[in-house]
């Protein structure tokens, strides 16, 4: 088909398009690589093969937008495939290969099909973004970005979406070309379709026109390839190899090495976030999903993850050559990609890291300048002195005496570690049953459901100090260092075969962090635990009545995966269920989490709490029952508002309260 003046061209221009590539590749690698090491190369061919799972499966693609995902989806399985289309295409241009007829039918059938497929994927996306627009591409105003975004978003995927439609829409006229020269093909429908729109074309003006859209097919891939590393289609590399070092936990952090000397904590800049972080920015669609589910977006303020990381990817774009060269990144994060009052917004409810199709993990980001805000330069809202002060000097952030920290029992059988040193199930309090008024009902409850199974149990009384959640969340990674630290000491003397605990937050950070620090342990949601006693017949109930709505604690549900027990519980003791719209990992936030319990929320629209209230009572349930103390505060806040307010019970006291006798 190609004449030897046309191969040798084309094979120039494809040396030249390769190699412009691969220095747009190369440079995209060596700045990714100097990000902060990370270990996250274990099982991995297990990393490997779930990626290409959930990749070829467009299983994280699918959670939302469903329509938009059909037609993302088309564009996704048409260009895999295309990958083999070029392939025959380019044979086809240069040697006498003709693919028609026996095993090539198949081919040529699914070629056509995807071509359509693509075309209608591509346009249908383009005509979303350009005509509809809908908010899914604004703003908030207050959200800090950079400077270079809200014009090259647009430009960028006009760039990509041009390229996809001329490239895929020459092809498919390439062989239509063809066909009008032959004859229809029933295995090209689409092709012969336009084939007999183009029937009364001369035969000179049906082969050049042939040849010039292969020109445009396989043309375009070649003028294309050198903008590919700085194009926002480099996720389509960049998103697999994302999900595959997509952290086994998501929300757990990892510890910081205090000993080193002139260490630096936290990130300043973009060199001191992990290479996964620099990944991250690489591997981002720019979708606004994240943003999407933002409780903080959501309700107004400044904070949204999607400009964390588009802002991230930008400023490389920007510095790449000099930054994958080893020189200083310019100006700090805070300069271009975030400011105050986005960053100590976010509640760490990790909904911007469950949703993202591609493992990205704004949340971590937001904690690694955190780190360096506390650490580095001991700036942090002033509201959370307090509740520093409280943890250091107090071992819980309301500052109350470690000596009060049993005071919630009074009055009930409750065996310390004193009694039995080392008993089966130890009852891991939490600070907020401790100190709590209204959280000490959840802990006295449990007092009862325990002694009431007959399991072997104890508290750690005096004992037990905070975890150290809250600081780590704000920041404050030394001063849970030393909580943790001294915890696991007292937890490992103590070697219980299994820890309950109310706090999503405890749960997380027992179950999850404790290990970097010498603690492993079983650690369960007393939701699990709850669930166990009844399945084992050692909790004897009383039938009740009505109907509850129960809210998914952050923690518990999409940083830990406990979506059914809590509900096991209620529907075995008679409850009918309802759901909210945002159930189970779509939960929406009580606005507690990341430390914001102990500081003023920023300034927006309205409380998170207040978003999450509002549809918690719509579903008309006479109880809001929950799982997590601070979840029951806040919805607490709410109803003190509320003329008519639903019951804000926890689990365990619905449990109790009906425990035959």
């Amino acid at each position: 088909m190609l004449t030897l003046p046309e191969k040798l061209l084309f094979i120039l221009l494809a040396a030249f398009s390769l190699y412009y590539a691969y220095q747009g590749f190369a440079r995209v690698y060596r700045a990714v690589r100097r990000g902060v090491p990370e270990d996250r190369f274990d099982r991995l061919p297990e990393r490997i093969g779930r990626a290409l799972w959930l990749t070829l499966t467009q299983k994280t693609v699918f959670k939302r937008r469903p329509l938009v995902s059909l037609l993302h989806a088309f564009v996704f399985y048409g260009f895999v495939y295309y990958l083999l289309v070029n392939l025959v295409d380019l044979l086809e241009g240069f040697f006498l290969l003709h693919a028609r007829g026996g095993l090539w039918n198949s081919f040529n059938l699914l070629a056509d099909l995807l071509t359509a497929a693509i075309l209608v994927g591509i346009l249908g996306l383009m005509l979303r973004r350009y005509v509809v627009a809908p908010r899914d591409f604004t703003w908030n105003p207050k959200t800090p970005l950079h400077e270079r975004v809200r014009q090259g978003i647009p430009r960028d995927s006009a760039i990509v979406g041009a390229f996809i439609a001329f490239h895929v829409g020459s092809r498919l006229l390439s062989k239509a070309f063809h066909l009008a020269q032959t004859e229809p093909d029933p295995f090209q429908p689409v092709a012969s379709l336009l084939a007999g729109a183009l029937a009364g074309l001369s035969p000179g003006a049906l082969a050049l026109g042939e040849h010039f859209f292969w020109w445009g097919a396989l043309g375009s891939i070649l003028l294309f390839l050198p903008y590919f590393p700085r194009s926002k289609h480099i996720h389509l590399f960049m998103g697999p190899v994302n999900l595959t070092f997509r952290q086994e936990v998501p929300g757990a952090l990892k510890p910081l090495d205090f000993e080193k000397e002139e260490a630096k904590f936290g990130a300043e800049k973009l060199e001191d976030l992990s290479w996964k972080r620099l990944l991250d920015a690489y591997a981002c669609i720019m979708c606004n999903r994240c943003q999407e589910a933002c409780p903080a977006y959501t309700t107004g303020k400044a904070l949204s993850p999607a400009a964390i990381v588009i802002s991230e990817r930008y400023e490389l774009n920007e510095i790449l050559k000099d930054f994958a060269e080893g020189k200083e990144s310019p100006r700090p994060l805070m300069d271009f990609a975030l400011n105050e009052e986005a960053l100590w917004a976010c509640t760490t409810c990790m909904a911007c890291v469950e949703v993202c199709p591609v493992g990205n993990e704004p949340m971590l980001h937001i904690l690694d300048v955190r780190r360096a805000k506390v650490l580095m330069e001991g700036e942090f809202p002033a509201e959370l002195n307090n509740a520093f002060r409280g943890m250091e000097r107090s071992g819980n952030p309301w500052g109350i005496g470690q000596d009060k920290r049993l005071d919630w029992a009074e009055g009930l059988k409750v065996p310390t570690v004193e009694e039995k040193p080392h008993p089966e199930v130890l009852y891991w309090v939490g600070c907020a049953p401790s100190y709590d008024p209204r959280a000490q009902k959840i802990a006295r409850s449990m007092v009862q459901l325990l002694n009431a199974s007959g399991v072997d149990w104890a508290v750690l009384g005096r004992k037990e100090k905070c975890t150290g959640d809250a600081a780590r969340r704000a920041g404050n990674e030394y001063l849970f260092f030393q909580l943790a630290t001294e915890n696991v000491e007292t937890l490992n003397a103590v070697a219980p075969k299994t820890i309950v605990t109310t706090c999503p937050h405890c749960l997380h950070t027992l179950k999850n962090e404790y290990k970097d620090f010498g603690g492993a342990y079983r650690v369960v949601h007393h939701t699990e635990f709850l669930a166990e006693l009844l399945r084992e017949g050692r909790l004897k109930v009383e039938g009740a009545e009505g109907t509850v709505v129960f809210h998914d604690p952050c923690y518990l549900g999409r940083h830990n995966g406990v979506y059914e027990a809590p509900r096991e519980v209620l529907k075995g003791v008679g409850f009918r269920l309802e759901e909210p719209p945002r159930a189970r990992e779509k939960s929406f936030c009580c606005g507690a989490g990341g430390a914001q319990f102990w500081k003023e929320e920023e300034p927006g629209a309205m409380r998170v709490s207040e978003n999450r209230y509002r549809e918690l009572k719509a579903t008309g349930a006479k109880t809001i029952a929950t799982g997590c103390p601070f979840c029951m505060a806040m919805m607490n806040v709410e109803v003190a508002q509320d003329e008519a307010p639903p019951e804000v019970l926890d689990v365990a006291e619905l449990l109790a309260a009906r425990l035959k006798a």
